[in-house]
């Protein structure tokens, strides 16, 4: 049986949260050291309290996630640029425009996997972005297609705008931290899926692909959407023809151009083929 706290021996916290806000209004109660520490605010966002900020966005999302029951994840990556095809003409350049197909391709690779998540009654294959606009929102909405939910790991930005309406509300997280963010996007990830985008998409690439190459995370299929697009921007042979990264690396991820096939890799790695 859950406890609810009425039989632990010490008073429940949030009794004495409650206690606070009923005290008399004087200059002692209304002196910041009054203050019960964990609801200060001010206290809690002093520069000292960072390692606990750090242990408590590490584990909000956890806890919430481990609740759900969800086990395992497929990462979705991408450009926040990126529109849907019916507002390709509001792209800010004719690329943009030209890479709107991958919001569609982006959205049905996320309806298929979600279909199979609820198989497993969304144990399994469960969604996972960055929350926003573009290729995210795409991966959230194809996850609602299905039925299915989807998770959102947000972060504050000065310019970043509202999550997407397509994430599961109580999916959907907002961090601080991007390290912490990082790691929640990995910790769970059956596959790691980079669609087109910009240095946010990039940084997340790399590190992901640094942390399978170090062994630091175990290796899963690693599929980067738009082949065309990838070789224009990286000259992968190059790393390895100069020895800055090995021959071996190279087979670290693979190209895919349809939803389809990226299911399939998934589905056969699982199986073993």
């Amino acid at each position: 049986m859950k406890d609810d706290g009425r039989n632990h021996p010490f008073r429940d916290s949030q009794q004495d949260v409650a206690a606070a806000h009923r005290i008399p209004d004087t200059a002692q109660t209304r002196a910041p050291a009054y203050r019960l520490a964990f609801t200060d605010s001010d206290f809690m966002c002093r520069e000292e309290l960072r390692p606990v900020r750090l242990q408590l966005e590490l584990l909000k999302p956890q806890m919430i996630l481990d609740e759900r029951g969800i086990e395992s994840t497929i990462v979705m990556f991408g450009g926040a640029r990126i529109p849907e095809p019916a507002k390709k003409d509001t792209a800010r350049t004719k690329t943009l425009a030209e890479l709107s197909s991958f919001y569609d391709e982006a959205r049905k690779f996320a309806r298929l996997m979600t279909e199979r998540s609820m198989e497993s009654y969304g144990r399994e294959d469960v969604i996972v972005t960055g929350g926003g606009p573009g290729v995210m929102e795409a991966g959230n909405r194809g996850a609602s297609d299905a039925g299915g939910s989807s998770i959102g790991l947000n972060i504050v930005l000065p310019h970043e705008q509202a999550p997407n309406e397509y994430v599961t509300p109580d999916l959907c997280f907002n961090f601080h931290y991007f390290a912490i963010r990082k790691m929640h996007f990995l910790m769970r990830a059956k596959a790691v899926c980079i669609f087109p985008g910009g240095f946010g998409t990039l940084d997340e690439m790399f590190e992901s692909l640094t942390l399978i190459q170090t062994g630091r995370m175990r290796r899963v299929p690693f599929l980067l959407f738009g082949r065309s697009f990838w070789e224009k921007i990286i000259n992968w042979e190059v790393l390895a023809e100069a020895g800055t990264i090995s021959a071996e690396d190279l087979n670290l991820f693979q190209y895919v151009e349809t939803a389809e096939e990226a299911v399939k890799i998934i589905g056969d790695w699982d199986h073993g083929c």
